[in-house]
């Protein structure tokens, strides 16, 4: 069957502020000092699903820009506005739909536009398997990460130790989703043996997916069904932004991954982190001997641990630890880096105060 790659980009990243805004998102930023993080998730997947064959679903807003900085990578009509942000289960529906009523079917992968993979090989061997495991049928195919350590900020897949294929792919059935544990819960896990974190990355036929949204989640389907009526006529667009903002939100986890039956996951170590907040430039850049990140200029003194981002001024750093500094042509941020995750509260605190110039 022919493949198709969808990648989402709908999303604000405000964890990633003051660098992610709202005209430039984070999946629109080079964090890595390579490229956007959009263009390595194309340039990623054109090694295993024809180029031509990728599409970006990202907000009607930022649809202009999502062509723009890609350079040519997407033909204009594979970027799928969204009118409203309705989740991931709308997001996924409309480019099944997509590649149903207009290219007949397809094996179609999901993934995220912000997610970084230091073994691409590692990446492309995995896939490849999941490809072939969802041509097998009917399945829906997701891939986990193998935890190297009790996260409780992922949520957890937990296989079926005797559900292994025996056709050779490595898919084990799931017994289950489990959202964010507690540390405790998340020892437990990691020692167990039988949990992989969950990435977000899902690989199926878009008839099959189109078949579970009909028995599982049968608004959404109905809406899809209309939108779909329209594809390839005058009427598409004007449909979309009538009948998308009407979806109920809903992620495809909660509407159908942990309802649906034959599902199955395959184990993928090949250094992934979802670059959820800031602490995750740890990740994407090599710390230097006292742990420190730095990008921009930066000038330390007994310094440990930290993160440094400048864009245009020097930032100096005396006998401190664990912090994030970011500075930007209008905002400076300090942050313990225990705290990264609240830095959606400073952009909820912003939207609050109506200091919009800011956002």
């Amino acid at each position: 069957m022919e493949r198709y790659g969808i990648i989402m980009a709908g999303g604000s990243g405000t964890r990633f502020w003051p660098l992610s805004r709202k005209s430039l998102p984070k999946q629109f930023l080079n964090l890595t000092g390579k490229d956007s993080m959009v263009n390595e998730t194309i340039d990623r997947l054109a090694t295993v699903i024809e180029k031509d064959h990728v599409f970006v679903v990202t907000n009607a807003a930022h649809a202009d820009l999502t062509f723009r900085m890609t350079n040519g990578r997407l033909k204009r009509d594979h970027i799928l506005a969204e009118p409203a942000a309705r989740n991931t289960a709308a997001c996924i529906g409309y480019a099944a739909m997509e590649i149903v009523k207009k290219y007949g079917d397809g094996i179609m992968g999901i993934f995220a536009s912000d997610h970084y993979i230091k073994d691409e090989s590692g990446f492309r061997e995995v896939l490849e398997r999941a490809v072939r495991t969802a041509e097998e049928g009917d399945k829906l195919v997701t891939i986990g990460i193998k935890p190297y350590f009790p996260s409780t900020g992922y949520g957890y897949i937990k296989r079926k130790s005797s559900g292994l294929l025996t056709e050779g792919t490595g898919a084990a059935e799931v017994e289950e989703f489990v959202e964010k544990p507690d540390l405790e819960t998340a020892k437990r896990y990691l020692e167990s043996g039988d949990y992989l974190w969950n990435s977000g990355m899902f690989i199926w036929k878009a008839s099959v997916i189109l078949k579970q949204f009909e028995k599982l989640l049968p608004d959404i389907y109905d809406c899809l069904l209309t939108i779909g009526e329209s594809m390839g006529t005058e009427r598409e667009r004007e449909a979309i932004d009538e009948i998308y903002p009407k979806i109920p939100k809903i992620s495809i986890d909660y509407g159908i991954m942990e309802r649906a039956e034959n599902v199955f996951v395959l184990e993928g170590d090949f250094g992934w982190n979802d670059v959820g907040s800031l602490d995750a430039m740890e990740t994407l850049h090599e710390p230097d001997e006292n742990g420190n990140v730095v990008c921009g200029e930066n000038i330390s003194l007994d310094v440990k641990d930290c993160v440094s981002y400048g864009e245009s001024k020097l930032i100096a750093m005396i006998g401190v630890e664990n912090l994030i500094v970011v500075e930007t042509n209008d905002t400076v941020l300090v942050c313990d880096k225990s705290r990264a995750q609240d830095v959606k509260k400073i952009v909820e605190r912003l939207e609050t105060e109506g200091k919009d110039k800011y956002l």
